[in-house]
């Protein structure tokens, strides 16, 4: 870190009282990444908790594995749709009071839910309120961050909020099975309630929404940079805005397609029914549960990495890699479940090193096509596109089970799509000058 900006940081510690707590060296940056992790953690934990209702909601109340997985879909498709609105929000409002009242929004919803008792209740609380309060919290939020307080290891930092998205699911989903077998549905919600109520003071207390407010430039940023300037204008007007602009590349629509397919193949289909499929063959929830926690294991070390590596390398061919190895995975899941004690865990390797990394290099991809000042908003329209394909992929799975009485077809069709798109994404730059990181050198814009 250079003498300026030390300097800084100490003049800093004067006029705010969390700089002040801070060794000398340490940039207000890092805290900010601290709190945000946690941050997308609970929220993460609890938009994985679903896959743990399904098959006591089916148990209880009898509703169909449609019905439920209609549920569930609106939630991922509301997560992802209010993003652009949500990062509009945040730039005028500001991260500290719009984290702050998406995370309480969420723990009131998952504190009502033992009150449910009909399908249209699991639809407005989990479908609908948890949806976009989580949203709030969505996908857009590492690039957001990064893109307002980092100037340097922007891909590190996206890597790293990625994986709180999996490191989250790690936490939570076996201890909510395991509070769902042992005292049932309504304890393990009221302790997930809990859980994110505890969580309220941190973006509350310690969350800024700037590094101005806090007399600081971006981490990384030795005075080359201009300060952020909240945009003016109303926040819906500005996604469309910021949309209509970036809709005009063609890298977008590669980027974004790649995304959907993205979606579809992570939180639509093992997040939402992995679980349930283990329990078709013969596993109990617990154990699917772990399953799915032990992938999350390899999916941080897996996001940490490709973050890492997303600041040095080719993004196209790191994206291409993912999309690729997910995909085989995928291929090789239904016979996974029929093998000896290395089939399921081959699985948890493979696909969790990949779930999350996608993420680094496709927001440096976009980056290069949109520019750093839209990042945020456009990082939340692909978000948008990644919980179509989520949803979509949420209720056609249940939809094939059903008809078929395995997800053995749904596995191998996202399997192939993901093929598909990792050959789709090495079009992206293509007829432009891209460096060696995969961005590329001049913006259509």
């Amino acid at each position: 870190m250079d003498r300026d900006l030390t300097h800084r940081e100490k003049s800093a510690s004067h006029a705010s009282p969390a700089i002040g707590l801070l060794p000398s060296r340490c940039h207000y940056a890092w805290v900010i990444v601290a709190v945000t992790f946690a941050v997308v953690v609970v929220s993460a934990g609890v938009r994985a908790t679903p896959g743990v209702l399904i098959v006591p909601l089916e148990e209880e109340f009898h509703w169909s594995l449609a019905t439920i997985s209609f549920a569930l879909g609106i939630n991922l498709l509301l997560f992802g749709a209010i993003g652009p609105f949500a990062a509009a929000v945040m730039d005028r409002c500001g991260a500290r009071r719009t984290m702050t009242l998406a995370l309480a929004t969420t723990a009131v919803s998952v504190l009502l839910t033992p009150a449910m008792s009909k399908p249209w209740q699991l639809i407005l609380l989990w479908g609908v309120v948890v949806g976009l309060s989580s949203g709030f919290i969505g996908g857009y939020l590492a690039a957001y961050i990064a893109g307002r307080w980092f100037r340097s290891r922007e891909g590190l930092v996206v890597g790293l909020l990625t994986a709180a998205a999996a490191a989250g699911q790690l936490v939570f989903l076996p201890t909510m099975a395991s509070l769902v077998m042992h005292f049932g549905w309504r304890v393990m919600s009221l302790v997930l309630a809990g859980a994110v109520t505890a969580f309220l003071p941190l973006p509350a207390l310690l969350m800024r929404n700037r590094p101005e407010d806090v007399g600081l430039r971006p981490y990384g940023d030795h005075g080359t940079s201009r300060p952020d300037v909240p945009p003016a204008g109303n926040p819906v007007a500005l996604a469309f805005r910021a949309l209509a602009v970036g809709a005009r590349s063609r890298d977008f629509w590669l980027i974004a397609s790649g995304y959907l397919v993205c979606g579809a193949t992570t939180n639509g289909l093992i997040g939402t029914h992995l679980i349930a499929a283990c329990v078709d063959h013969g596993l109990s929830e617990i154990a699917g549960a772990g399953l799915l926690a032990a992938t999350g294991v390899f999916a941080v070390v897996g996001g940490t990495i490709a973050g890492w590596l997303s600041d040095r390398w080719d993004n196209r061919i790191l994206l291409c890699a993912y999309y690729g190895f997910r995909g085989l995975s995928l291929l090789y899941l239904p016979f996974a479940f029929d093998m000896s004690i290395y089939g399921l865990p081959v699985f948890s390797i493979v696909y969790g090193l990949d779930w999350i990394a996608s993420a680094p290099p496709t927001v440096r991809l976009l980056t290069g096509v949109v520019g750093t000042e839209r990042i945020g908003i456009m990082v939340a329209w692909i978000t948008v596109i990644h919980q179509v394909g989520s949803a979509s992929a949420a209720y056609l799975a249940g939809v094939l089970r059903i008809a078929f009485g395995t997800y053995f077809e749904a596995f191998i069709m996202s399997g192939t799509l993901l093929i598909a798109a990792a050959i789709m994404v090495l079009f992206v730059g293509a007829g432009s000058h891209v460096n060696q990181r995969g961005v590329t050198a001049t913006s259509p814009f």
